[in-house]
């Protein structure tokens, strides 16, 4: 926040920070003209601030009706394509996940409306989520001709299991917040007028409790699970060039190209 208490706006006002309780501090998207698509501005913002935070528990939400339709890869010029899509998804998009995971205290995603993509990913990467029972939620690297990242598929796993994380990925179907919530990916969902107080009454409550337990077991849980999806540094290497070669793909192009101009992709299989 500025001196005077006012909230701070970030990357070029696409993200603001407040603190809406005790303790507590709030990241909101507003990119409504990308119907806040994550880009390289956002997601600067988010590692850059996160870190810097002074707060016992952070709460993520969006402006408007979406939380997040993912990356911004759409409007990505032919020539430089691979480059620039590649340079968003493994390089910001990965910091700003990075630095969330690293915030020390519960963090919460308050999804206001539908989480595709990325957009998903960020949410999944908060500790709880709360949604809108408006919202749905959705993978669609299928569609688009992109294999996932090792460690993104890894927090759906952890989330929801192996099973739930092949119909997200596998089908590229969206899932409503009620449905998501009996799958354990979001922990409540609530009429949309009443989410946005109900997360600061929620991130609030979080923030009241003991720092010392709320810190110790966030690092415990993590640890455990970081444990449990080990990989050997030879699978882990082949794992991130499966993906880096995705990128350069003809299939890549074609699905991200037919997906923004609404038809069907020409799938080549290279």
């Amino acid at each position: 926040m500025t001196s005077d208490g006012e909230p701070r706006e970030l990357a070029g006002g696409k993200l603001r920070l407040d603190h809406p309780a005790p303790r507590v501090a709030r990241l909101t998207i507003d990119n409504p003209a990308k119907r806040n698509a994550l880009d390289h501005a956002i997601l600067d913002a988010i590692a850059v601030t996160v870190p810097q935070l002074d707060a016992r528990c952070l709460l993520i939400t969006a402006a408007g009706p979406v939380f997040s339709a993912g990356y911004d890869i759409g409007g990505l010029p032919e020539e430089a394509f691979a480059d620039r899509a590649e340079a968003l998804v493994a390089h910001p998009f990965n910091d700003a996940i990075e630095a969330l995971a690293a915030f020390p205290f519960p963090a919460v995603a308050a999804l206001n409306g539908h989480a595709i993509g990325g957009g998903l990913e960020l949410a999944l990467t908060c500790d709880l989520r709360l949604a809108s029972e408006a919202a749905k939620v959705g993978m669609p690297p299928a569609q688009l001709g992109l294999v996932y990242s090792h460690t993104g598929l890894r927090r759906f796993v952890d989330a929801v299991g192996a099973a739930r994380t092949r119909e997200l990925f596998f089908t590229a179907s969206t899932v409503s917040a009620a449905r998501a919530e009996q799958w354990g990916l979001v922990n409540e969902v609530l009429p949309a007028g009443e989410l946005a107080a109900r997360s600061v009454s929620y991130a609030a409550r979080i923030a009241s409790l003991a720092p010392l337990a709320q810190r110790g077991n966030k690092r415990v849980v993590a640890e455990l699970l970081s444990a449990a999806g080990a990989l050997d540094p030879d699978t882990e290497r082949e794992l991130v060039e499966l993906r880096a070669a995705c990128f350069r793909s003809e299939d890549f192009f074609e699905g991200v190209r037919s997906f923004a101009e609404k038809r069907e992709p020409q799938w080549r299989a290279q």
